[in-house]
């Protein structure tokens, strides 16, 4: 049995990905919201929007069931017919090729042509100079990836992006609460995306945010999260500027039910919602004790008498005020043919592992299904990460010392594999 089978069955990890993930207070509130039978997306949801979008800096967020659902409203909201600027079928959208499925898929399911770029190893994430040499006549958008709590130098592409009118998305779904300077990773573009995945800086089991600043765009995702409907929550009507227009326009129609846009039903729970405020409440503490805990992880690592320097630490890009997901490992090039060997042993060890996202997604056969890659070009900075990359959890709460212990001489014992 090798070691991704035993992966898939194996329960009892003594260092996860994530451990305590939902606190008693988050199991309350969402118990509450249960208790008042309001279950669906309703008052939580909205409070938790308006209070994600004042403290992000934007003039709008919208809640969906995942941070996948976010990256393909932003897609098919950048090529709806309403909007001015917009994608059509056929166009070139640039995109790190160090992505997760469903930042790809979007433009694959729009009809878009995605055109991959290799990565920095540094930081994980694409260099802005690199991105900026691929732009063509055909780039009508630019889909980033702000991969671990870092990004490329996101002043210099959006300068670029405004000025030859290039639609800027950022996937920020493993970043939140990271800032380059000043200002919010996710907040850059056109349209920001989020996750809440359960090992995400915050977790609502499932769930996402959409962020955006232009009145139209909210609207035409208001639509697009469910059904195209522009009407149906006593919660949101009020609050969109074009309510009032198509119920006057359609008086026939009943303006509780008025479909303008075509749509999907990405729409989340009350209960993911009350979870997802009451961690984003502490968001700040919960990114210093990630923070911390990597922190106490390399340092316990760097001042053992074993290190040899057989570990890489990503480290912040320039101006980065980084909120860490995981931590991304990158081991050293002479112990690349036992690597697999060595994540087997962790494995056994307890210590939980995966890729770093999922690796060169060129790689992936998906991909070749699709032929997204036709020239088979490679991607070497990438593929490096790949082979010798892999990613531990960063937990919400300070790493205990039995842990530390256990990474330690785990890690460590590289030489002996």
């Amino acid at each position: 049995m090798n070691l991704f089978k035993k992966s898939l069955i194996k329960k009892n990890y003594k260092y996860k990905l994530l451990e305590d993930g939902i606190s008693k207070k988050d199991i309350l509130e969402a118990k509450n919201v249960l208790d008042s039978k309001q279950i669906t997306m309703a008052s939580k949801t909205r409070k938790f929007e308006e209070m994600f979008a004042k403290k992000m800096g934007v003039k709008y967020a919208l809640m969906v069931n995942s941070g996948s659902s976010a990256n393909l409203l932003a897609i098919f909201a950048a090529g709806n017919p309403l909007r001015q600027n917009k994608l059509k079928k056929g166009d070139e959208v640039i995109i790190p090729v160090l992505c997760w499925s469903t930042s790809l898929w979007p433009l694959v399911q729009f009809g878009l042509k995605p055109v991959f770029i290799d990565i920095d190893p540094k930081t994980l994430n694409v260099n802005e100079d690199e991105l900026i040499k691929k732009i063509s006549s055909k780039t009508r958008c630019i889909f980033l990836v702000n991969v671990h709590g870092n990004s490329c130098d996101l002043f210099k592409v959006k300068k670029i992006a405004k000025k030859k009118k290039i639609i800027l998305i950022e996937d920020s779904c493993e970043s939140l609460g990271s800032k380059l300077k000043n200002k919010y990773l996710g907040t850059f573009g056109d349209f920001g995306t989020f996750s809440f995945f359960y090992s995400h800086q915050i977790t609502s089991g499932e769930g996402g945010m959409i962020v955006c600043n232009n009145d139209k765009d909210y609207e035409i995702l208001f639509a697009l999260r469910s059904h195209g409907w522009l009407g149906g929550t006593r919660f949101y009507t009020r609050r969109l500027n074009s309510y009032n227009y198509y119920a006057k326009k359609y008086p026939s129609l009943d303006p509780r039910y008025i479909f303008v846009n075509s749509g999907f039903n990405l729409r989340p729970t009350d209960i993911q919602a009350a979870i997802g405020l009451n961690q984003f409440i502490r968001l700040n503490k919960l990114i210093r004790n990630r923070n911390q805990n990597r922190r106490a992880i390399i340092n316990t690592l760097k001042k053992d008498k074993r290190w040899k320097n057989q570990f890489q630490f990503i480290e912040p890009a320039k101006n980065i005020n980084p909120s860490w997901m995981g931590l991304p490992i990158i081991i050293d090039k002479k112990y690349k043919r036992q690597k697999m060997r060595f994540l087997s042993y962790l494995d056994s060890k307890g210590i939980e592992t995966r890729p770093i996202i999922s690796g060169v997604f060129t790689n992936q056969p998906a991909t070749k299904l699709y032929n997204l890659n036709p020239t088979k070009r490679k991607f070497n900075k990438a593929q490096d990460v790949q082979e010798l990359g892999f990613l531990i959890g960063l937990h919400q709460k300070k790493i205990s010392k039995d842990n530390l212990t256990l990474i330690k001489d785990s890690f460590l014992n590289i030489d002996k594999i």
